[in-house]
């Protein structure tokens, strides 16, 4: 079968051929999580001093047999209504969540005067609805016939990106990337493959909120992944990635857009995504690989043009299970990443899951832009001392380049290479 011609090919997968070997630049971020909704409460969550941990109480998330609550974040409050009514009440909160952060971001970017046909979006994330969906099966386990009909959908990995296409006009293309916790991250490297492709100008990844239910939630904590009560009567020092004290995760509401296209000298940006991988080990479980973790940081580093030496701050995935952190500091140790500053954003913001990647991305963004890097809340004693980890207050430090990991249960390892914009290029404070 004879290859299309390029003048036969759809409007929405022409390349580009303006600009194209401009670099990759984020022009738009939103965000949502424990503190609030938007990039002004993500930056009081991450500078200040407020506790965001305490115990979760959405309904399908507590059993009457438990002592103890699951300790974790979850948002303050309902997202803003952006929906019409008569649709909002039909969408549950993942999808709700999506669209107010979607909204940030979008018109940060000013992607209103952008083709339609050239803007595609990526959710990060699967399985976004499992408390949703418990709640119906209790609710309807008697009466089966009286399912309302929006179940026959609301169960699919694409509910949040049919909402999200729906209320903007992304016309590109959509689709969901699941890779547990990795999703966030995995969705930002194929935005970053869209757009370089010249598949569409911009695209936008979006981790989602991972809307977990009772039993995810017990599941996790029978496999040893999620942290215990031990800490049921301080819960704000549960969090702990990197301290000698970790058992497991803390779960954390979270849900963040960024917009991604080709840089353009005239337009403000946050930071440039110079060069990400994504390394497969083929393990079906949890069990990290450190060999795995530090190829996919190789790879990015040399997409990027950079050496390990010359980063200078490392966002890691830093869960704060034993053996996670455990090989996440062999992985650092072994590609010589001792002089760059490191941070646990989930000890601030808990484990968002198929969210992380993503939020945590737009944490290294905004501590790029306040030349201040977030504490390391609960860290002592550290795993490892020699590391140059941030302290218990923020960190003076303007990022140059920086290095962000993430990964997922079924060995999926990924990372990113970040470039600072210069002073000029930056968003105004």
């Amino acid at each position: 079968m004879a290859l299309a011609t390029l003048a036969n090919w759809p409007t929405s997968f022409m390349p580009n051929q303006h600009n194209s070997k401009a670099p990759l630049a984020v022009t738009g971020i939103g965000a949502a999580c424990g503190a609030g909704f938007g990039k002004t409460a993500l930056k009081e969550a991450l500078f200040g001093t407020k506790n965001l941990f305490s115990f979760l109480e959405r309904p399908g998330r507590q059993s009457d047999k438990q002592d103890t609550p699951f300790i974790g974040i979850e948002l303050p409050e309902s997202p803003p209504t952006i929906l019409p009514a008569r649709i909002e009440r039909t969408v549950g909160l993942s999808g709700r969540v999506a669209v107010s952060v979607l909204h940030e971001a979008w018109h940060e970017a000013n992607l209103d005067g952008v083709d339609p046909k050239r803007i595609g979006l990526i959710v990060g994330g699967s399985g976004l609805n499992s408390r949703e969906q418990a709640l119906a099966a209790t609710a309807y386990s008697k009466r089966p016939a009286f399912i309302p009909p929006r179940y026959g959908h609301v169960f699919l990995d694409t509910e949040v990106g049919s909402i999200c296409t729906s209320a903007f006009p992304i016309r590109g293309f959509y689709n969901t990337v699941g890779a547990a916790s990795a999703s966030g991250l995995v969705a930002t490297l194929q935005a970053m493959q869209a757009v370089q492709s010249g598949q569409v100008d911009v695209c936008i990844a979006l981790g989602a909120l991972q809307d977990l239910s009772l039993f995810d939630l017990q599941g996790m904590r029978a496999m040893g992944a999620m942290g215990s009560a031990r800490f049921k009567d301080a819960p704000q020092k549960a969090s702990r990635p990197m301290s000698q004290d970790h058992d497991g995760f803390i779960y954390g509401e979270a849900c963040a857009a960024l917009v991604i296209e080709r840089l353009d000298s005239s337009r403000a940006h946050y930071g440039i995504l110079a060069g990400g991988a994504q390394v497969v080990d083929g393990n079906r479980g949890p069990e990290p690989n450190s060999k795995s973790q530090q190829k996919a940081a190789h790879m990015a580093l040399q997409k990027a043009g950079l050496q390990v030496e010359d980063i200078d701050y490392v966002n890691g995935h830093a869960t704060g299970t034993p053996l996670g952190d455990k090989t996440e500091l062999e992985t650092y140790k072994e590609l010589g990443l001792e002089k760059a500053w490191v941070n646990t954003t989930k000890s601030i913001l808990g484990h968002g899951l198929s969210a992380a990647g993503a939020i945590e991305l737009a944490a290294v963004l905004l501590q790029m832009r306040e030349g201040q890097l977030h504490p390391c809340n609960n860290l002592n004693p550290a795993l490892d001392t020699s590391l140059k980890w941030v302290g218990p207050a923020p960190q003076p430090h303007k990022i140059q380049n920086a290095l962000k990991f993430s990964f997922g249960f079924g060995g999926i390892n990924t990372a990113l290479a970040l470039k600072a914009p210069s002073s000029e290029e930056q968003h105004d404070a």
